[in-house]
Order: C-alpha cells, then structure tokens, then sequence
C-alpha cells in the first residue's frame, strides 16, 4: 500500500546505495570563452545543463544580455506581448541571455528565456562554491509539460565571473562570449562507445514515455552504427539491493529478486494492486540476457528491436507484461528462447547473479564518469550525456565522439533506410504465398505495419497477424480463410460481405479459418428423402437419383414418372405451336386489313378525280380549242 512504508523503503536503498560505493557525482562542462571585452578576455569553465540542445561537436558566439527586470527570468518577459525581447536581429549576434540563479527551477528560467527569443542561457550561481549540473526537475512536476520543448543550451557559471558579466553589460561595454562544446565528448578514434541506462517499467509516467519515445526514434540510427563497426553500445540497468533489517519484509519481497540483492520501485508505487517492482527486475534482466545472446551471434543491435517491440506489444496497461509475451517477440526476432532464460536463471535463489551483480557495480564513477542514479541516463565515450534525450540531438553527441573525418554517413544524412526488412523479414508478419508483408524500412528503423497491397486493406497487429479486410479481400489468400481445390473445383470459406469473418460454404461444417470439413448430407439426412430417392454422398454435395423410370427434382426433393414428364412435354409443346399459330394468324390478318384498306383509299382518290377535280389541282387546259382558232 502506498504510504510511509515505501517511502521509507526508498530512503533505505538510497542509503544503502550511497554508503556501500560512496557516491560520486561528476559535472559535464563545456568551455567559454570571453572575446569582449578586453579585461574578461580568457576561458572559463561552465557547467552543461541537462535539458535542452547542447551543440555538440560545435560552438556558438553571441552578445550577452542581461535583463533590467525579472533578473531570474522565473516569469515570462513579454508580459503577455507576442514581441520577443531578445530575439536576434537581423547581421546581429546571438543574444545571450545572462540570469540569475533563484527562486524557480533552472528549466523554467531556460524555457521563458527562449520564449523570450534567447540562443542561449548563461544562468551565475548565487553560492560561491564549485560548479553543478543544472539538472531535469521531477519527473510528476509541472515542468514535465514544457521541458521537452526546450531546444537552446544552457550552461551555469561560477558567481564570481557571473558578477564580472552583470557589471560589463551594466557599464554599457559590449559582451561577447563563445560556448565551446567541442571537447566536451572525447573524440579518440573512428569508434564511439557509449551505453544507455533504462528502464523497462512503461507506467512511471512522463520520464518513461520520452525514453519510450526516444528509444523507437533513435533505434535506425543506433543500428545502422552498430552494423557498421562505427559504435559500441552497452544497454545497462539500475538495480537496489534492499536492506538486510528489510529483507523479509512485504515491500522487499514484492520489489526484489534473488533475496532482496536486485530490487526496483513497485511501478505504481502501491504494493496492492497491479505489477511489482520484482516484475520490472524480471524483464530488465530478460533484455540484458537478450542483448547478451543477440551478441554472442554478431547481432547485437537486435535488442533495440526486442525493447521497442516488447513496448509495443506487451505493455503494462494491456496486462501483457509477462514472459509469455516477452518470449513471443523473443521468437519473432529469431532468438533462442531457451538461451535466454538460462542466462535468467532462478530469480527466487539465494545467491549473486553474475549479470545483475557487474551491473550494479556498473553503476559506480570510474575516470571522468560519475555515479549513475537517475533514470534515462546517456553515457558516451565515457562522457554523460546532458541536454534532451532526442534523436538528432543524441545523434550530434555521438558523431561528435569520432575523429575529425572519421564520421560514418548516418552522421551526414537523415535520410538512411536500416535494409533490416532484408533480414528475416524484420521480425514482422507475411504472407510467403501471396508476397506480402507489414514489414516497412524507414531511416528510424524497421516498423511492422500491416499494409495495403492491390488496393486491399490488411488489418492486424503487424508482427503475428495481419488479415485482408473490406472489399477484394478474397482475392488475396482467400482473405485467410480456409479454402481447399479438389478436380478442378475450388470451395473457399472467405465472404465479401457481410461482417468479413471467415464461413464454411454450402455442404461444409468447421470454423472456416483453420478447417472445414465435407457433410454427409445422405447421412444427416438434409436432402434425398423421398421414397423412391437414392442418395450418395460427395465432396462438397451429393447425388440424388430416383428407382426405375423415375426423375429427380432438386427444388422439390421428389421423384416423378419419365412417362409423365414426357406427357407434359409433349402438351407443353403442342399449345406451345398452336399458340404461335394463333398468333401468326392474327398478325397475318392485322396486315391483311391494312393493306386493303389503304388499296380502297387510293381507288377511291383516283375515280373522284376524274369527276370532280381537287382544289390542289391546277384547272386542266383544252387544247383543242387552241388548234382551232
């Protein structure tokens, strides 16, 4: 149950933590250095925030700009105007965007200077001491709203050189600085090694969706290095050991495996419901031991396949989170299952687990590396990563690991396909048969996605199970119904219409997908039932004839005489002619009358011409009085 009791168990393992390795905390910096004016000129050092973009393998040089009010930049400066204060104008530097440190968290002094149209944010310390990392808030705070949106550096400098600033801008002389992140990642050689410490718990809210996020957008690129030769990646995950005086207790051994040595937080922090924290420990163990196997085969880049795809399949608010989903997408990948749980071994043994174990020591500061305690962490050339756990950002910090020239083309382009549909179809469902596939090459990685293929619209979830679905879906495949073709004749269970699911056809019997067996209609007695029928069953019908002379009508499902079906065909055809007779003489006699009638007509026109002329006609000369004058 939620309460005092887990709080005070998180204490205890965060003590445990801090004594047993003595925590080490290292701060990442970046190199400034002053141009103007003349008496600040030199190098300082300053401390990279951990949110944001930092320019990685790059430098900026700007103006510093110190406001007259709102010094700590805690409330937006346009009050409400859509001007921009500190936006750059045009031939101009960037304006850099001097405040004080106070009163608000960093991310908020950082996200109303870029609204405020800043390039950059140098934050003075208000304490004498040695530089910190500006860090991320927590994860349930109201920053989580804005804080992925942040795009600009930020750095934080000692008080002291922040007062030389503040009293340079004041006395009207002008400021310029360059941030140098050049040599913030070492760049040894033409390979970059660097790890990811994450996390399988997909419920811990906004954190754990950016790292979902991120772990889906920067896969392509983080496989595309890896099959090169041009990187080296290390997946690593955080484990607690619980306290001895709390071993046997209910929070332990809900949290922990292996006796209370590999724990990690109940996922919604309430010990009565839902999934526990020895759960996520499982699963955190199950894709190092997946990352372990995809590498003792060369193929060590199959585990950004397995925890965006076990993501998406098996998430916690479906209740999928369990190993038999888990070990779905293992097979789908073309692991060997059983390799895999052998290296999990036994999660209820007494005793040290070697993988866990070297993980936990992992966690510990060694060179110019600090202690790993928060979760995503980004590790690169040895180097933490800070800023914004984004793929083009990430990307920069990791090409900026090689040396100069030495650059693979994923650092050039964004627009790289991975080709991993050429390998095992990617992991994704198809149709060997039919030549049809859900899996889809992109420059961010493989994803399995049901497609349209001839204009038909195939529905599923992409990696087990993709069927044809609306019109034309018969034509592929039969639309994954069962079908089967026997002399020439095919009987399919597939139905254009209606709901779409797959149907036995006339004379079948089964559930239309996997079998659909022939019925007997003789036997079950559904035809051929007359006295005098005789019937024999066949694939996909039956044959009904009748004894003696006798025919078999189908519709009626009766038998009667020859004799009289010839008699009925005989009449049939006797008025059929005397029919047709009929009709021939009435036409006959039609044509008869019409003629006569329009002979009479015309005889009639000609006598009464002679006699009496038609006003039409023009009056007729005599030409014998002409001759005789």
């Amino acid at each position: 149950m939620r309460g005092i009791g887990f709080r005070l168990l998180l204490l205890a393992l965060a003590l445990a933590a801090a004594v047993e390795v003595g925590a080490r905390f290292v701060v990442e910096k970046n190199s400034l250095m002053v141009t103007s004016p003349t008496a600040l000129r030199g190098r300082r050092d300053s401390a990279i925030g951990n949110f944001g973009v930092p320019q990685y393998g790059g430098s900026m040089a700007g103006a510093v700009v110190y406001p007259k009010g709102n010094s700590d930049a805690c409330d937006a400066f346009d009050g409400g105007s859509k001007e921009q204060l500190f936006r750059t104008k045009p031939g101009a530097l960037p304006s850099f965007l001097l405040i004080d440190r106070g009163h608000c968290l960093f991310a908020k002094k950082v996200w109303n200077a870029q609204n405020a149209g800043a390039s950059a944010v140098l934050v003075v310390d208000d304490k004498d001491e040695p530089l910190i990392t500006m860090d991320l808030p927590r994860e349930d705070d109201e920053a989580a709203k804005y804080i992925q949106n942040i795009t600009i550096p930020s750095a934080l400098i000692d008080k002291k050189f922040g007062e030389q600033l503040k009293k340079a801008v004041k006395d009207g002389e002008m400021v310029n600085v360059n941030l140098d992140w050049r040599e913030a990642v070492p760049h040894p050689d033409d390979r970059v090694e660097y790890e990811l410490w994450t996390n399988s718990n997909d419920e811990c809210g906004p954190k754990c969706d950016m790292l979902m996020h991120f772990l889906k957008e920067f896969k392509g690129a983080a496989q595309l290095l890896e099959k090169g030769g041009y990187s080296q990646f290390t997946p690593h995950y955080i484990t607690w050991y619980c306290p001895q005086a709390f071993v046997v207790s209910k929070q332990c051994n809900s949290q922990c495996i292996n006796h209370g040595r590999y724990c990690a937080p109940d996922p919604e922090q309430d010990f009565s419901t839902g999934y526990e924290g020895k759960d996520v420990v499982v699963e955190n163990l199950r894709q190092l031991c997946v990352f372990n196997v995809a590498n003792e085969i060369k193929k060590p880049w199959i585990w950004w396949d397995y925890v965006t795809d076990f993501h998406i399949r098996c998430p916690m608010k479906d209740k999928k989170y369990n190993k038999k989903c888990a070990e779905t997408v293992i097979k789908s990948l073309g692991l060997d299952v059983k390799k895999v749980d052998k290296c999990m071994g036994d999660p209820n043994a007494d005793s040290d687990h070697a993988l866990l174990k070297t993980e936990q020591d992992a966690q510990i500061g060694k060179g110019s590396r600090g202690d790993v305690t928060i979760l995503p962490t980004l590790v690169v050339n040895n180097r933490q990563y800070r800023g914004k756990l984004e793929r083009k950002a990430v990307l920069k910090a990791l090409c900026a690991g090689f040396e100069e020239t030495t650059e693979p083309n994923v650092c050039l382009s964004d627009d790289m396909e991975t080709n991993e549909c050429l390998s095992d179809n990617g992991g994704c469902w198809q149709d060997k048969a039919a030549n049809v596939t859900a899996c889809r090459d992109t420059f961010r990685g493989r994803v399995c996605e049901c497609p349209t293929f001839n204009g038909v619209q195939f529905k599923g979830d992409g990696y087990s199970n993709c069927e044809p679905a609306g019109p034309g879906k018969c034509l592929i495949n039969h639309g994954g119904c069962w079908h089967e073709t026997r002399n020439g004749k095919t009987f399919s269970a597939c139905q254009e219409s209606g709901n779409g699911d797959c149907k036995c056809p006339a004379g079948f019997r089964g559930d239309g997908v996997k079998k659909c067996h022939d019925i007997d209609e003789c036997k079950e007695k559904k035809a051929c039932q007359c006295p005098e029928c005789s019937c024999r069953d066949t694939w996909g019908g039956y044959e009904c004839t009748c004894s003696g002379d006798l025919l078999y009508i189908k519709e009626h499902d009766t038998c009667i005489s020859k004799t009289a079906v010839q008699a009925k065909a005989a009449w049939a055809a006797v008025w059929g002619i005397l029919v047709a007779l009929a009709v021939l003489a009435a036409g006959s006699y039609v044509v008869y009358k019409y003629r006569l009638r329009s002979y009479m007509d015309s005889e009639i026109r000609a006598i009464m011409a002679q006699y009496m002329p038609l006003d039409s006609q023009g009056e007729v000369q005599n030409h014998s009085q002409e001759d005789h004058p």
